[in-house]
């Protein structure tokens, strides 16, 4: 307990330090000004879903293959990390297109793989809502977040591999591409921060699912002992 609160406070003092980083240290950009140090929340926020939806995979392809509780609720753990930081991400985007492109949003192929990405996953979790039986839900999820996944590097790629209106990659673009070097520390520091965030509530997710399954079975046992007592009275009773 004292580790996980520890935990907690580190990683709240790094999001505030990134924060002051993001708003007060960093260089201001000369096109977009203020507007820009959005990018400081919503860069990390992407990397961080990629982060976590990379995990459920690895979690969906591992049940497929052993078949045990542990990795399945590390693949809801996961993609309800990933749903959280891919929201985050879908909500800052428009607040800084606006004042930068005029508009709030647009069917590009960035914008739209992304939307699509955060369905898929939204139905990944609605999909285990409606199935009762423990190994059916598993089962299907897995297969299920392995075909979302392949999403992921689309997403990734899209404004590689066609125009949109987001541009190209500041970060590993090619010729041209890279950030100020106060401008890439800071980033490195939202990173963290970010991440950090995400893996406390990946992993606060994934205990508790394991206490669920563990609820379940001992759910099951009981009800399985108190059907043969009743089934033995009644062949006694004949």
């Amino acid at each position: 307990m004292k580790g996980r609160i520890a935990s907690t406070v580190f990683a709240a003092a790094l999001i505030f330090f990134a924060g002051y980083a993001a708003l007060f240290i960093a260089p201001d950009e000369r096109t977009m000004h203020a507007i820009q140090r959005i990018f400081y929340f919503h860069l990390p926020s992407w990397i961080a879903m990629f982060t976590a939806l990379s995990v459920v995979f690895v979690a969906n392809v591992a049940y497929l293959a052993t078949r045990k509780a542990k990795w399945d609720a590390l693949g809801v753990a996961g993609a309800e990390a990933g749903v959280v930081c891919c929201t985050i991400g879908l909500a800052t985007g428009p607040l800084w297109a606006r004042p930068v492109w005029g508009i709030w949003w647009t069917w590009d192929a960035r914008l739209t793989t992304t939307f699509i990405l955060w369905l898929l996953y939204i139905s990944y979790l609605l999909l285990r809502g409606l199935l009762d039986d423990t190994e059916k839900k598993a089962t299907l999820s897995a297969i299920f977040g392995i075909f979302a996944f392949l999403d992921v590097p689309l997403v990734y790629v899209s404004n590689r591999l066609w125009r949109t209106q987001h541009p190209q990659p500041v970060i590993l673009g090619g010729n041209g591409s890279g950030l100020d070097p106060t401008m890439s520390k800071v980033l490195l520091l939202c990173v963290i921060a970010v991440m950090g965030v995400m893996i406390i509530i990946l992993l606060d997710r994934y205990r508790l699912e394991r206490l669920r399954h563990e609820f379940e079975e001992l759910r099951q046992e009981v009800e399985t002992r108190s059907i043969a007592p009743a089934s033995i009275l009644g062949k006694e009773s004949t």
